[in-house]
């Protein structure tokens, strides 16, 4: 008896020529054409045409069949070939331009460019509404720009509609970085459909990207601002385009026309000055804040627009070196006339807290300063959020006066209260702080460890910060001698004991020489000299870390802050114009370029309000 496996084999080869003899159309076309298609993409086009040129004509031109087959004979530059099925499938399927596409791309791969155009042309005349879509993602697949927009444009011709298939217009010119039609399509559409705004500036903000693309928009808008003052969607985007340039002061004007046309009592001009705020463009947002305490005192705005200028002014009064204390004066005057006047309430309850960061940091006086945060603190009805940041303000009193355990255990209650919020998040950085200050640099880690995750960017990124700074420096100084020192000195800093944080500055570039601190020395030091108005000093200490190509992490920190100490401090408007272009070209990557590009523009008069 024979092995089964053999009696198997001699079956199989008995039936193959009856197989063979059966007639070709008990072919399957359906597995047929899945496994062509399954040779097409491993590139076997010779067994894709040797499957396929066995059907009929009209079996070759069906829509399952044809592309796989017109794909291979074209690329075995079969294209007489290809050409007969293309024009088969044509005229069996009249309603699918596509096909009409693929003839011209037959031309275009057999090297008959003129044909092919022809071909297309002929497409895009013969064109209903219904094919526009499909012939023009065709066009697209194919990477055929023009061909698409021409499609895109009859179409639009069809409709007798100026703003037909704007989007994906857009989207094709963003594509091809044609920038002056991204913004003749944009600029059309809004005018047409307000509610496109929020599409537009998302593709705007894809689109451009050079300077002179950012001024060809904003002279545009100007143009039709002051053309057609009824369309506010043009107020919308040049508004938006000055924010995103950061020339609040031009945002201002948009926003207050904005205000009087929605009637909106002062609330985008509100939302403005709180960015420009943000952006530590102080002058816009105190003109901000001015005018909607002025325009609109009875509305529901002008309370907290007059609490918030004097934040604002507050903010500038700090940030302006050496600080002036007869400035600080005049508005602790400010806050206790607004509190006479609106009353020590819940609602006010922040300008007490703003009162007492003044007494606290500016005039020395920490007594009356803690007076005032108890009060905030035992007021009825006032806001959890409110009585925690007077807390926060308290535990940063305690560590003015040398009680870090008063400190860490209100920064702990507010972590506590305000769990998983900015509020907590920022208790627990300053309780890190803490235990940096105290040379606990693993404990401070544990607590930079978990904000490095907090949803609070700000928050988060100086965490990181502190991190970088604890890790950096004790890798080679394992003990950490050189990062305690540093360390005593940032307390010395929030303490506002700043000419004993320069001395102490000084010991540590005396006592480890060559320490991986060295650019971070130098960089805090160059920050409290001009605090002090020592802006000379100020200049040769920051020129100490641009010059040296050791010190590459801080070097576009230290020119941006170079420039700025010659813009607003010494006056040299050149000298600052030079510097920001030198961190614009040298640093392109770095955070300042936006801010840099803005103050060197102004600088150079080229128009920004």
């Amino acid at each position: 008896m024979r092995p089964p496996s053999l009696v198997l084999a001699a079956s199989l080869l008995l039936a193959v020529p009856a197989l063979a003899q059966q007639p070709p159309k008990t072919w399957a076309p359906v597995s047929g054409t899945a496994l062509a298609q399954d040779y097409a993409r491993r590139g076997e086009h010779e067994k894709v045409v040797f499957l396929f040129e066995k059907l009929p004509a009209e079996e070759q031109a069906g829509l399952a069949v044809f592309p796989v087959y017109l794909n291979s004979l074209q690329a075995l530059k079969r294209y007489k070939e290809a050409e007969k099925i293309a024009k088969k499938a044509a005229k069996l399927h009249p309603e699918d331009a596509t096909i009409g596409v693929a003839l011209g791309g037959v031309y275009a791969a057999a090297g008959e460019q003129p044909a092919a155009d022809k071909q297309w042309q002929k497409v895009l005349a013969q064109l209903t509404p219904a094919q526009v879509p499909p012939v023009a993602t065709e066009f697209s697949r194919r990477e055929l720009p023009q061909w698409t927009e021409r499609a895109y444009l009859r179409g639009r011709a069809l409709a007798k509609n100026d703003t037909e298939y704007a989007p994906q217009l857009i989207q094709l010119y963003t594509q091809t970085q044609n920038q002056p039609q991204v913004l003749a399509e944009t600029l059309r559409l809004v005018a047409q459909d307000e509610q496109q705004l929020p599409f537009v500036r998302n593709m705007l903000q894809n689109a451009l990207h050079e300077e002179k693309d950012f001024d060809a928009l904003e002279k545009l808008l100007l143009t039709a601002t002051q053309e057609h003052p009824d369309q506010a969607a043009y107020s919308e985007l040049l508004l938006w385009l000055q924010v995103q340039r950061h020339d609040f002061a031009g945002a201002l004007v948009q926003a207050r026309a904005l205000d009087r046309r929605s009637r909106s009592d002062g609330a985008r001009v509100m939302e403005l000055a709180a960015i420009a705020q943000q952006n530590k463009d102080y002058e816009a947002a105190i003109d901000g804040f001015a005018y909607v305490a002025k325009e609109y005192r009875r509305g529901s705005y002008g309370n907290a627009a007059r609490q918030r200028l004097l934040q604002a002014r507050e903010a500038q009064v700090r940030e302006t070196y050496p600080v002036d204390v007869t400035k600080v004066r005049a508005l602790v005057a400010d806050y206790e006339l607004l509190l006479t006047e609106l009353g020590r309430t819940p609602e006010t309850a922040p300008v007490l807290r703003n009162l007492a960061n003044l007494y606290a940091f500016q005039l020395n006086d920490r007594v009356k300063a803690m007076t005032l945060l108890q009060e905030v603190i035992d007021m009825p009805r006032v806001s959890d959020e409110v009585v925690g940041e007077a807390k926060v303000t308290q535990a940063d009193l305690y560590l003015l006066k040398g009680e870090p355990w008063e400190a860490t255990l209100l920064y702990s209650q507010v972590e506590k209260s305000h769990k998983d919020s900015p509020l907590g998040y920022e208790a627990k950085l300053r309780n890190a702080r803490l235990s940096y200050y105290a040379g606990d640099f693993k404990l401070a880690q544990s607590h930079l460890d978990i904000l490095k995750e907090a949803t609070t960017r700000e928050i988060a990124n100086d965490a990181m910060q502190l991190s970088l700074l604890i890790q950096d420096n004790t890798v080679e100084d394992t003990l950490g001698l050189g990062l305690k020192a540093y360390a005593a000195v940032e307390q010395l800093v929030f303490q506002n004991k700043i000419k004993e944080a320069i001395t102490g500055l000084d010991g540590l570039l005396e006592k480890f020489p060559g320490h991986s601190l060295a650019d971070d020395t130098y960089y805090l030091k160059a920050q409290l000299q001009r605090r002090t108005g020592d802006f000379p000093g100020a200049i040769a200490t920051l020129e100490r870390i641009t010059t040296n190509p050791k010190y590459d992490v801080l070097s576009d920190d230290a020119l941006f802050l170079l420039a700025r100490i010659q813009e607003e401090d010494v006056k040299d408007k050149v000298k600052a114009q030079e510097l920001y272009n030198q961190v614009i070209t040298r640093y392109p990557g770095s955070i300042y370029v936006a801010e840099a590009r803005k103050r060197f523009r102004k600088l150079r008069g080229d128009g920004v309000q």
